[in-house]
């Protein structure tokens, strides 16, 4: 009987249905060829990180099944707090129960290219998703702390539904009357806590993206407002631009 040719088998195997990947493999596995074997094992790695994936994240979901009899669990995030320029961002996200989404996790840990694609994927999934923002003048009169707890506050008000329990990374809400429960490091530990920073990570990473190009001196494209030397030696060299903190700033000028 003539072997099947190895392209073949190749795309047999990668469109294989998940609930008969198993007797795919098992049927090639004693093929002499090693393009073949390799194939095969390949395939093999790829499901035992795809499982590997679905452990941590249903690890991930501890706080979202301790909390399952809440109708809608909200996470919240922000990102911006350490910048010298722009906005604290914040976002408040309520995902479908049991939800998998492979490689969500806190945006600090992700490349951009990983972000940018769970970005869209979680806009897409999500019950309801909402952003807020508090702006650099406002960061200089009440401080980053408060600022970044009306920015979330700005977030969960501005969600269609109101949600029923909060979960939030490591901050509790003045004035919110459902159930929040403060997590620390959130949004390493909940998920989410990890959608809601990838929403809010991407959402400043572009608007810092689009700020470099009025103000290339200051590189905001790669340092994302943070204090770089290149960014503090600019910020010397030209001054602040109205987009800086001036509270930020002040001793570095």
């Amino acid at each position: 009987m003539e072997q099947k040719a190895v392209k073949d088998i190749k795309n047999e195997i990668e469109n294989a249905a998940d609930n008969e990947i198993e007797s795919v493999l098992k049927l090639y596995e004693n093929d002499p060829r090693k393009s073949v074997l390799n194939l095969i094992e390949k395939k093999r790695k790829q499901i035992k990180k795809l499982e590997d994936e679905r452990i941590r994240i249903y690890n991930m979901q501890s706080f979202e099944r301790e909390y399952e009899n809440y109708e809608l669990i909200c996470g919240i995030d922000e990102v911006g707090r350490g910048p010298l320029m722009g906005p604290v961002v914040t976002a408040a996200v309520c995902m479908p129960k049991d939800i998998f989404i492979p490689w969500v996790n806190d945006s600090k840990k992700l490349s951009e290219k990983r972000r940018d694609e769970l970005f869209d994927i979680i806009k897409e999934k999500a019950i309801e998703y909402s952003i807020g923002m508090v702006w650099q003048d406002e960061i200089d009169e009440i401080n980053i702390l408060n600022a970044t707890k009306k920015a979330m506050k700005e977030a969960v008000n501005t969600l269609p539904k109101r949600p029923d329990v909060l979960l939030i990374d490591a901050v509790h809400l003045d004035d919110m009357d459902m159930k929040q429960v403060s997590i620390i490091k959130g949004d390493a530990n909940s998920f989410s806590i990890a959608c809601a920073s990838i929403l809010a990570k991407v959402t400043r990473d572009r608007m810092m993206d689009e700020y470099d190009k009025e103000y290339p001196m200051y590189d905001f494209k790669s340092n994302k407002g943070y204090g770089t030397k290149k960014h503090i030696d600019a910020l010397k060299e030209y001054g602040p631009c109205p987009l800086h903190r001036k509270s930020f700033i002040k001793n570095l000028i």
